[in-house]
């Protein structure tokens, strides 16, 4: 399916350790992570908050295990703290990520946001941009999207649960406010299937300008209990409502085939926050690695 392609696979360590609630995986050390996503067979990872934030440390450990870094996570303030704070720090992020050698820098929009809220209910209260804080977000992307060109890097917007850009008609108006030399796409199966969208429309839509991947599964039973019962996002985590390519509710065949026609080449990235003592990170970890072979062939 990708035959002659170059497709990376890595996973965030979001399994091992997580970036919200710190309680998760709070036992779990950056070497056992890194070590065990060795093991699985992945060749990247995207940076956990463990992780040291030294270039050469970093790189030095990521090597023993034959393991590069493939992005990492920015939250721009567009709408609420403006483009001057917002691009100091993605200037000091994106240059410590082309220190890693990585291409492209995952950025989402967290003015509004409610994602990190333990008890806002996530679908009862999902953020609305208004139509000055959809200029301030496209205006700011288009520009923050400028700086990453200077490194030779691409800006991927992350669309993301509990955001003002969660769904297809918001990651539409984020498209076309934007321009593609710019603000690049990340294609993320789990947020749009817990969204309740098509995932195949993006890809069909957008395939020219999705520039990372990230491959989520969910548990259909737990999103439904989300809605019925009114839980956040992070409680949504807890419960289980995510977990790896493969263990899910999401068919990811014909996702393959859309992306593998659209000739996609860059990282396809693991990324299934869940509770590691209830879901083993490296037995998950074996587990999707599994099911991409089996099913894009890589």
């Amino acid at each position: 399916m990708f035959n002659g392609r170059e497709i990376k696979l890595a996973i965030a360590p979001i399994g091992w350790t997580n970036d919200d609630m710190p309680e998760l995986g709070g036992e779990v050390t950056f070497e056992q992570c890194i070590s065990e996503m060795a093991l699985a067979g992945f060749q990247g990872s995207e940076v956990g908050n463990k992780y040291p934030r030294d270039p050469d440390q970093l790189r030095k450990a990521l090597d023993l295990r034959g393991l590069s870094i493939a992005s990492a996570w920015f939250s721009a303030h567009l709408t609420t703290d403006g483009y001057e704070r917002t691009a100091a720090e993605f200037i000091a992020h994106r240059d410590f990520l082309h220190e890693m050698g990585a291409k492209v820098i995952v950025v989402s929009e967290q003015g509004k946001s409610i994602q990190g809220q333990m008890d806002v209910p996530l679908f009862d209260h999902k953020p609305v941009f208004n139509e000055e804080e959809w200029a301030l977000l496209t205006d700011g992307l288009n520009r923050l999207g400028s700086l990453a060109a200077e490194k030779g890097m691409k800006l991927v917007y992350h669309h993301h649960m509990g955001t003002g850009v969660q769904t297809t008609d918001e990651i539409r108006r984020l498209m076309e406010g934007t321009d593609p030399d710019n603000v690049s796409l990340l294609y993320d199966t789990g947020h749009l299937v817990f969204s309740g969208e098509d995932p195949l429309v993006i890809l069909e839509d957008y395939m020219d300008r999705i520039h990372h991947v990230h491959l989520k599964d969910v548990r259909a039973e737990v999103v439904e209990r989300v809605k019925r019962e009114k839980w956040s996002f992070l409680q949504a985590v807890k419960a289980g409502a995510f977990t790896v390519p493969g263990d899910g509710s999401i068919d990811f065949r014909p996702v393959f085939g859309l992306i593998a026609e659209g000739a996609y080449e860059g990282w396809f990235v693991v990324e299934a926050e869940q509770d590691p003592a209830i879901a083993n990170p490296l037995e998950y970890a074996i587990k999707a690695r599994g099911y991409i072979r089996e099913t894009a062939g890589i």
